[in-house]
């Protein structure tokens, strides 16, 4: 007769372990003798050694009781079943680590190869974190709501980019965020983009892309947070230089 720790350290397990089988019902549990202890038997290693080995080869321990008592021809059903059921899971697990890995592929996990290599250029030319975020979180809504809309306001968005004096009002308006909506700069960032859009050709008749729907106009500017008290100050500019065109 041995200890719980002699059982143990036979069966290469716990003693942690030995408790948690007698309370799940996988292995019986001795009286206590008349000094208090409970003494093992070889047959307690034995059944110990089993529930372990059906365990580690992945048999739930729901299911090891019922294999205890199952006659051949039941535990090689028991076990195929448990193996086909196993290897799904494996299937699942390497499904899982690929999206894991293409999470490492950063933006391209959630919008095309043509926006992410625009937000590449974003990050390449000097735009914050922030506002890359921002134009990212746009796209996947938009693309969502309107994805021929979205694809128009980026083709607009791409050429645009190109452009030196764009690529400089978009840094200025980056940049602007964080800026006192009082700042003075705001004007002169205001009064440079009307500039700007006043040489650009085309017209929404002329294939440009038109004003997206209210709604979805709403989710997009709420959910990814472009909003800042400067900003909303260019916003209130760029009304009034419209009203005294």
């Amino acid at each position: 007769m041995i200890t719980i720790g002699q059982l143990a350290r036979y069966a290469g397990v716990t003693i942690k372990t030995v408790r948690h089988y007698h309370q799940r019902g996988l292995l019986a549990e001795p009286p206590r003798d008349a000094s208090g202890y409970r003494r093992y038997s070889a047959q307690h290693a034995i059944d110990l050694v089993k529930v372990k080995t059906l365990a580690e080869a992945g048999v739930p321990l729901a299911r090891i009781h019922e294999l205890f008592d199952a006659d051949p021809d039941r535990f090689a059903e028991a076990i195929t079943e448990i193996d086909r059921r196993l290897q799904e899971r494996a299937e699942e697990l390497l499904r899982t680590r690929e999206r894991l890995v293409q999470l490492n592929s950063g933006d391209r996990l959630f919008v095309s190869a043509e926006v992410a290599d625009y937000l590449d250029h974003l990050r390449s030319i000097g735009v914050s974190r922030r506002t890359v975020r921002m134009e990212r979180d746009g796209w996947i809504l938009l693309r969502s709501v309107s994805p021929e809309q979205a694809a128009a306001w980026f083709a607009d968005k791409h050429d645009a980019i190109s452009d030196p004096e764009f690529r400089a009002l978009y840094l200025d308006y980056d940049a602007a965020f964080d800026w006192p909506p009082d700042d003075p700069r705001l004007d002169a960032l205001a009064e440079r983009t009307q500039r700007w859009m006043a040489h650009q050709p085309g017209t929404p008749e002329e294939g440009k892309p038109s004003a997206p729907d209210p709604d979805a106009a709403r989710l997009i500017t709420n959910s990814v947070g472009a909003s800042s008290p400067a900003w909303e100050r260019l916003i209130e500019l760029a009304g009034q230089r419209r009203a005294e065109r």
